[in-house]
């Protein structure tokens, strides 16, 4: 005779069998697809610590292609699976939308840009934008004014400041804002023309700031896309991004907020 707690053993032993034999596995947490973001060079510095606060705080990963607005959106054009274009202008995004790779209904400003001429400590100080003329800078680095926005703002502040002329012959074009800036890190260009947000907190060198009446204005834009696999980590980037927080950051990078200028 089996013994009371002997048999409650064994039905115990029975049932787990019978499910067991019925295909009752234990369920598993799928991991979310991380967020992929096509992003504007200028965003690198900003977004590499938003993409830090975003995974602790969702513990969903986020991956970031930077590079210039322009060739992003063409990026985007041939059906790239990004889920976030942060462009640094509306109209590389407009671009997106008109292709269908993009929702229109969720485009949103989300920060302004300011431009910056940027030398080494070891180069002469700019102390007005004429300087650029002086014999001693051979080369200017600009970002491609065809595919960049800061490129384009770079160009249009030299042609209003009637420098444009004279310096056509020493500017050297970079694919992005960031690899102008580089180029007069490694000294292949004795001034830069870039994004405030990538010197903002960089002791290294000299700034000099550009007057926004020279040029348009450097509207940063987002929009979500439509070819990704994580619609939702998206919205909540975006969010994020959009946040008193996220506006916080962006300041803190050197862009102004996205309601002032």
């Amino acid at each position: 005779m089996v013994p009371p707690e002997g048999e409650a053993r064994l039905v115990q032993a029975v049932l787990l069998g019978a499910a067991l034999a019925g295909g009752c596995k234990p369920t598993s947490s799928k991991p979310q697809p991380a967020v992929e973001v096509a992003a504007a060079s200028d965003l690198a510095l900003a977004f590499e610590e938003m993409g830090k606060l975003f995974e602790a705080r969702t513990g969903q990963r986020v991956t970031f292609s930077f590079g210039a607005s322009g060739a992003l959106a063409k990026q985007l054009e041939e059906g790239a699976p990004f889920d976030l274009f942060a462009a640094a202008n509306a109209g590389f995004v407009d671009d997106a939308v008109q292709a269908g790779a993009c929702d229109g209904a969720t485009k949103a400003l989300y920060a302004h840009g300011h431009l910056v001429a940027w030398s080494r400590k070891e180069g002469a100080p700019l102390r007005a934008l004429t300087d650029l003329s002086r014999p001693e800078i051979k080369h200017v680095a600009i970002a491609s004014p065809e595919h960049a926005p800061y490129g384009k703002a770079a160009k249009e502040a030299l042609t209003r400041a009637g420098l444009w002329p004279a310096l056509e012959g020493r500017i050297v074009q970079a694919e992005n804002v960031r690899q102008a800036l580089q180029f007069a890190q490694t000294g292949n260009a004795d001034v830069a023309l870039v994004a405030r947000s990538l010197v903002a907190q960089d002791e290294s060198g000299h700034r000099l700031p550009i007057d926004p009446a020279l040029h348009g204005p450097i509207e940063q834009t987002l929009v979500l896309c439509r070819h990704g696999k994580s619609a939702a980590g998206a919205r909540e980037l975006a969010r994020l991004v959009q946040s008193s927080e996220g506006q916080a950051l962006l300041e803190k990078h050197g862009f102004d907020r996205s309601g002032r200028r």
